[in-house]
């Protein structure tokens, strides 16, 4: 029996500039319009810039999909724009 995981993965450019667990905390709620309490838990893998969210509902899973169509930019402090997918 297999139970189905609401994960998003989000791929950072390997090129960009380093980014804080603060910013990346903040980035996802600002540009996925997420609440906390639909965050269930959230993991970076630094090195190879992922970042996992684990989200409360499937609904809301498809809806952030949607939202981004699979790609949305971060912005950095220093102005540098970087695509995430």
């Amino acid at each position: 029996m297999c139970e189905q995981q609401n994960i998003i993965v989000c791929t950072f450019d390997l090129k960009s500039p380093r980014i804080s667990e603060y910013d990346i905390h903040g980035w996802i709620y600002a540009q996925m319009m997420l609440e906390d309490s639909e965050v269930l838990m959230e993991q970076i893998d630094g090195p190879q810039r992922y970042v996992y969210i684990k989200l409360r509902g499937n609904n809301r899973l498809q809806k952030v999909l949607q939202l981004t169509g699979g790609q949305a930019e971060y912005r950095h402090t220093n102005g540098e724009v970087s695509m995430v997918v």
